[in-house]
């Protein structure tokens, strides 16, 4: 009889030790997804939301997700720190160039001019996409693709400009990257670069008339009471990207690998379906609001473009170096 209790107590016991050992694997893997620019909510807070909860689905529950909107976790630049950091373990962001002036390829001036030819060139296979990966593997990050919205432009008050010499008196924010402050400057605007988080103080005391980093998305749900005109300049084709730290992503076994990669392409795929539809409907959104909506003419656009790769193309050059650049002249949209 002693015996039989000793071996039921002993069943019991490793019954215990096996339910808190799967206990304890089932939430060995936690990640911490972020981005830089997105409350709950908007597109980009919502695909984040949307990428925990496949990662989790996708895993049985092998894996956790926490995710942290806009600033939850600090301004743009911090966050960017803390996922090369391997603090932020996946990201939707919008990269900064502080750890590699390649990074700034992104942000190449009137690379394209159209949808058509932006999403060819972001999809995977595409002449850009497949230079961006190269880029977040030197800096420790496992690249999975881009997050597009669509081209941005300038959002003003008082004044609006369809042509270099009218940008003239107009100080606009851009985003503190190469080349974003260039070239605005380019396109005939004085320019303050300043952090994503402080672009509404920025504008409500006057330190700028308008803000230049965006797609109307941003320009419509933050500051339209400061806002009077949106001009889309189209000098960037606006792309959230979508990675994870490299040492995390190779610390994974290849299942929680397949999970999280499967996860990210399943919203990049939607994204690339959804973002044109996304981006006209914010478009009419903002007219609908009060705000001015403006899209210039071949001819203007052209006078921006050929601007802007005149004096900011040179300047890449130096920064990122000859051999992007010539893959870049090789594939732009002809003016």
């Amino acid at each position: 009889m002693k015996t039989i209790k000793r071996n039921v107590k002993t069943l019991l016991a490793s019954a215990i030790t096996a339910a808190c050992l799967f206990s304890t694997s089932a939430q060995a893997l936690t990640l911490k997804l972020a981005t830089d620019s997105g409350t709950q909510g908007s597109p980009a807070g919502d695909a984040l939301k949307k990428w925990g909860e496949l990662i989790e689905q996708k895993s049985g529950g092998d894996i956790e997700a926490r995710v942290y909107y806009q600033n939850e976790l600090g301004g743009q630049q911090e966050v960017f720190d803390l996922h090369v950091a391997g603090d932020v373990d996946v990201m939707l962001n919008w990269p900064m160039t502080s750890y590699d002036k390649r990074i700034g390829v992104i942000y190449t001036p009137y690379m394209t001019l159209s949808w058509d030819e932006a999403l060819k060139a972001y999809s995977p296979g595409g002449w850009v996409n497949n230079m961006l990966g190269g880029v977040y593997q030197d800096i420790g990050l496992k690249f999975f693709g881009p997050w597009p919205e669509g081209f941005n432009g300038v959002g003003s008050r008082g004044k609006y400009a369809l042509n270099i010499a009218d940008a003239d008196g107009l100080k606009v924010r851009t985003m503190t990257v190469f080349p974003a402050p260039q070239t605005m400057q380019a396109l005939g605007y004085q320019t303050a670069a300043i952090d994503w988080g402080e672009v509404y103080t920025a504008l409500q005391t006057g330190v700028v008339d308008g803000e230049a980093g965006n797609v109307i998305y941003w320009d419509y749900e933050y500051f339209r009471d400061s806002l009077d005109y949106f001009v889309q300049t189209k000098h960037f084709f606006m792309t959230g990207i979508l990675s994870m730290n490299q040492e995390v992503w190779e610390s994974m076994t290849e299942a929680q690998q397949k999970v999280v990669s499967e996860a990210a392409i399943e919203i990049m795929n939607e994204q690339f379906k959804a973002a044109r539809e996304q981006d006209e409907h914010y478009i009419k959104k903002a007219q609908e609001a009060g705000m001015k909506y403006f899209e210039p003419s071949t001819e203007q656009l052209r006078e921006f473009a050929k601007a802007a790769r005149e004096q900011v193309w040179p300047m890449m050059d130096k920064e990122i170096g000859s051999e992007i650049m010539d893959t870049i002249r090789s594939n732009a949209s002809p003016l």
